[in-house]
């Protein structure tokens, strides 16, 4: 999806993106061979090409920052295929939601396995860490992870393609919380955390504290899960918005 990508133009809005669509120049290399489409002068179609021809090395040389720069956040999704491959599956546990609540730990699912860093433990390696992924992928992050995070991390950069699979979900049309959706889809938690919530973490986080070691062990598989089944919502959502994407394209021909 990102090669049919052209929102990251400068001028280029969804409208004239679709536009460009409903006119068969689908992706990047159709808009190189293709004459300049009704409404665009040739003069600014060469700059376009031009753009678009700096997009394609830039995806060859997996610059994530260039496209992270250039999209609109509501976008970022359709660089998934591309970039899925190094991908960190992100979610915090806090003391609470308030402005003074704490990051207390930190999950990070790459794919393969879960790395977590806690808190008085090795949470700050996380900024280090999170600096070799292209893309990060969470479930209402931009409203409470990441800002959370640049609060804790003074100097965290989180410069990174960012897939909020919370809003892809409600553009499908699927709403609620994590766990929630989860069983709308399907996914089912071991018995031992499948009840658990936000304010269970926050409770096993102080009865840790308070010297219970099993409390800290059932909220790292608590937050685990949590990462982990981040992957599939998020190509769920990416294989679903993509059809929606191609169905618009098709009727727009059609007219």
């Amino acid at each position: 999806m990102l090669r049919g990508t052209f929102v990251h133009l400068p001028g280029v809005g969804p409208r004239t993106e679709r536009r460009f669509w409903a006119s068969g120049i689908e992706d990047w290399d159709r808009a190189l061979s293709s004459q300049p489409p009704c409404g665009i002068s040739p003069r600014r179609w060469d700059e376009l090409r031009d753009l678009i021809e700096e997009s394609h090395r830039r995806l060859e040389r997996r610059h994530y920052r260039y496209f992270a720069e250039r999209l609109a956040q509501g976008y970022h999704w359709r660089a998934w295929p591309e970039f899925n491959d190094a991908a960190a599956y992100l979610d915090i546990e806090t003391t609470g939601a308030g402005p003074g609540a704490q990051v207390t730990l930190v999950g990070v699912y790459d794919g393969v396995r879960v790395h977590q860093f806690v808190a008085g433990e090795n949470l700050e390696d996380l900024p280090q860490f999170l600096e070799g992924f292209a893309l990060i992928v969470t479930f209402n992050g931009a409203a409470f992870d990441l800002p959370f995070l640049r609060r804790r991390f003074q100097k965290i950069k989180l410069d990174q393609l960012h897939f909020d699979v919370r809003f892809g979900l409600q553009r499908l049309g699927i709403h609620g919380g994590l766990k929630a959706i989860e069983a709308q889809l399907g996914l089912v938690r071991d018995a031992d955390i499948a009840g658990l919530n936000g304010e269970d973490a926050v409770r096993l986080w102080w009865e840790y504290r308070a010297g219970n070691d099993s409390s800290l062990a059932l909220l790292l598989r608590y937050n685990a899960a949590d990462v982990i089944n981040l992957e599939y919502l998020a190509d769920y959502a990416y294989r679903r918005l993509w059809r929606e994407g191609q169905e618009r394209a098709e009727n727009l021909r059609r007219r």
